[in-house]
């Protein structure tokens, strides 16, 4: 909505300048804060094609400008080199304001486009835990697509867990050959997966070259189809898939369009290997089918092991294929994952690329993995933070701050649960993502500060507010009161909501999102500590303070809900 405020006012000076509308709005910005005027357009570019000085450029425009026919903007000024245009409040209040009003929780939302997007997150491996660098996975590929959703967007959801492969084999042996007949618990499955596959590297490490060729072997028998490895595999792997399910429904992520595992892909995927080597454009190297990529500065990729057992390499080309069958008119393909697979998607997409697949569409949409103070997290070495702990010790601290409060048992849980979730998700969602990031769990659960919690009090204080105060009658509302600099500040923001939806969509990146989240509450508590909302002595400004407050609410809701993070009622 900012944008189109721009380009109105790029209207007005377009009859007069050597540009047209569009090159003019590319050019306009936010006048600075010490400058009198709301939007500013600079005439140092016209110096030149002009042959005048830019403050005299400004100034003649000033003069041309119809004045009778300003439309959203009361007065357009000169100041210096620039010519500046400020908004008339009425009219900014009205526009902003009854739109949002209108939409309600579509506000933000962008016009349906023709454009599907093809998203792959939530890849977790079965048979290893789940721990805090997945959850940033799963949350990050959840607000992209929310985002891209609300952007117009058509998204398809999908996820493709590892479900065999070198680990699984690693997993099995370790069981098979030091825990056989050990009972698995009905609950928190994944954490005691990780436990035994912690185990299982631990006694590979200490004598590897005896180790390490059983697990090739079990694994290759287990591909051939080995029938009681295959039974155990199956078994151990509904269990781990279910515990998965769980974690994703707890996370507000369980919703896929489709689903795809490394088990489904992987014969198709030697197949296609043993082609390309056929035709000629796979090599055989040291007895493994390889790409040769060293002319694109990308080395060598690896296909397949001199066993002929299988990589991600081979399952990931024989995804790409299965998708495009799936889905052929897909516009883009996004692959979230992290930073540290960059080189080997860059020679993926480059192999696809020589094999004859238009790798064009496809997007590695990467990010920052979640460190420990003492180093990057490892399900080899064990010294992860596991989902469950995680999630117990926030819920813990939450319940904990709750109990003070004077509200039903109940009510105290479910707001415990909110504000557990909601600076989990906010903690993981508001650094840009493709930085890394260290989870401080005080910092994510603080009522102060860049937090989910912080922006939830917010919610519920206007929610407060608002139980307290007679209904707001919009029909009533005069926008004529809405006049003070922190209202109009407030109102500029929440015009800015779906122009930054857009972005974020553009871009891939939630923490635009969350950081508009965190300066409207920001904003909207300043405003709150600098004016008197219920006022006896004048009930028309009072009712049109609370429709402000009704709107602010609304779209804290609304971008919140991008992030999957929900707004408690009372806190």
């Amino acid at each position: 909505m900012f944008n189109s405020f721009k380009y109105q006012f790029a209207e007005l000076l377009a009859p007069h300048l050597p540009l047209d509308v569009d090159q003019i709005t590319s050019l306009i910005v936010p006048a600075p804060e010490n400058v009198a005027g709301d939007l500013a357009f600079p005439c140092f570019q016209l110096a030149k094609s002009l042959g005048k000085a830019p403050n005299l450029i400004a100034n003649e425009l000033k003069e041309q400008i119809e004045k009778n026919n300003l439309g959203i903007f009361s007065e357009v000024i000169a100041v210096g080199p620039y010519i500046n245009a400020l908004f008339d409040p009425k009219k900014l209040a009205e526009t902003v304001l009854s739109q949002i009003k209108d939409q309600k929780s579509d506000f933000g939302s962008g016009f349906k486009q023709d454009k599907t997007i093809l998203l792959e997150g939530r890849a977790p491996n079965t048979h290893k835990s789940i721990h805090i660098g997945h959850v940033r996975n799963f949350l990050l590929s959840e607000s992209i697509a929310r985002i891209l959703s609300f952007a117009g967007y058509k998204v398809i959801k999908t996820c493709y867990p590892g479900d065999i492969g070198a680990h699984v084999a690693k997993w099995i042996w370790y069981y098979q050959n030091f825990l056989d007949n050990t009972e698995f618990p009905d609950h928190n499955f994944s954490k005691r997966v990780g436990e035994i596959y912690t185990l299982a590297t631990k006694k590979v490490d200490e004598n590897p070259d005896l180790y390490k060729p059983q697990i090739a072997d079990l694994q290759k028998a287990l591909e051939d189809g080995d029938q009681s490895l295959v039974d155990f595999w199956q078994k151990t792997r509904a269990m781990c898939l279910e515990d998965m399910q769980k974690i994703f429904s707890e996370l507000g992520t369980e919703h896929f369009d489709k689903r795809y595992f490394e088990s489904t892909v992987e014969q198709p995927g030697i197949k296609k290997l043993h082609e390309l080597l056929e035709q000629g454009i796979a090599q055989k190297s040291q007895g493994a089918i390889v790409m040769n990529l060293e002319e694109y500065d990308l080395g060598v990729f690896l296909l397949l092991k001199s066993n002929g057992a299988s990589l991600y390499s081979t399952k990931d080309i024989a995804l790409a294929y299965q998708k495009k069958a799936d889905f052929p008119e897909y516009d883009q393909s996004l692959y979230v994952v992290g930073l540290e697979q960059e080189h080997h998607f860059q020679q993926l997409f480059k192999t696809l690329d020589l094999i004859g697949f238009d790798q064009s569409k496809l997007h590695h949409v990467s990010y920052g993995l979640v460190d420990l103070v003492d180093g990057k997290m490892s399900s080899r070495a064990g010294n992860v933070v596991l989902y469950e702990d995680f999630r117990d010790q926030l819920l813990a601290k939450a319940t904990e701050m709750m109990d003070t409060r004077d509200l039903p048992v109940n009510q105290k849980h479910n707001i415990a649960h909110q504000v557990a979730f909601g600076a989990m998700k906010f903690g993981m969602l508001l650094q840009d993502s493709e930085k890394g990031i260290t989870f401080d769990r005080n910092q994510a659960l603080s009522f102060e500060g860049e937090s989910g919690p912080y922006l939830q009090y917010m919610g519920a204080r206007i929610s407060s507010i608002l139980k307290k105060a007679p209904a707001p009658d919009f029909s009533a509302l005069d926008y004529n009161l809405l006049n003070t600099e922190g209202e109009k500040n407030l109102i500029l923001l929440l015009a800015n909501f779906p122009d930054l939806v857009q972005k974020a969509a553009q871009d891939y990146k939630p923490n635009t999102i969350a950081r508009f989240a965190l300066t409207l509450a920001k904003q909207f508590s300043s405003y709150y500590h600098s004016v008197k909302i219920l006022d006896d002595q004048n009930p028309s400004l009072s009712n049109a303070r609370l429709c402000l407050l009704v709107l602010v609410h609304q779209t804290l809701q609304n971008a919140l809900n991008l992030l999957g993070i929900e707004l408690p009622e009372s806190m």
